[in-house]
C-alpha cells in the first residue's frame, strides 16, 4: 500500500520557517532586520514608518500586490536593485502559500 502524499506546510509555517528570523507580522514586536509584514498588501513599496530601507527602495514606486510579492520573493534584487535581502524562493507554491498568509494579515 503506497503511503498517502505528504501535505505541504501551510503559508504561516512556511513564514515562520522562512521569513520570521528577519520580519514581523504584526506592529508591536521590535523591528528586526526588515520591517513588519502587518498589512504589507496595498502598501507603498519600502514606505513602512519606523524602518531604514536600502538605497534600491528610495527608487521603488509601486504597491505591493500579489504579484509584486511573487515577484520579489523570487528574486529582490531583480525587482528592486539595491535591495539587501538575501532571501530568494525558487519554488512558486512555497512564494504563493507565504503570499496568501501575508495577505490573511491585512
Amino acid at each position: 500500500m503506497p503511503l498517502p502524499e505528504a501535505k505541504p506546510p501551510d503559508g504561516a509555517t512556511l513564514f515562520k520557517q522562512q521569513c520570521a528570523t528577519c520580519h514581523t507580522t504584526n506592529l508591536s514586536d521590535a523591528v528586526r532586520q526588515g520591517p513588519s509584514l502587518f498589512g504589507i498588501v496595498g502598501k507603498s513599496a519600502g514606505k513602512a514608518d519606523g524602518f531604514r530601507y536600502s538605497t534600491g527602495f528610495a527608487k521603488a514606486d509601486f504597491v505591493w500586490d500579489e504579484a509584486s510579492l511573487d515577484a520579489y520573493l523570487a528574486n529582490p534584487q531583480a525587482t528592486i536593485p539595491g535591495s539587501i535581502m538575501a532571501y530568494r524562493q525558487p519554488k512558486a507554491e512555497t512564494r504563493a502559500a507565504i503570499i496568501a498568509y501575508l495577505k490573511e494579515l491585512n
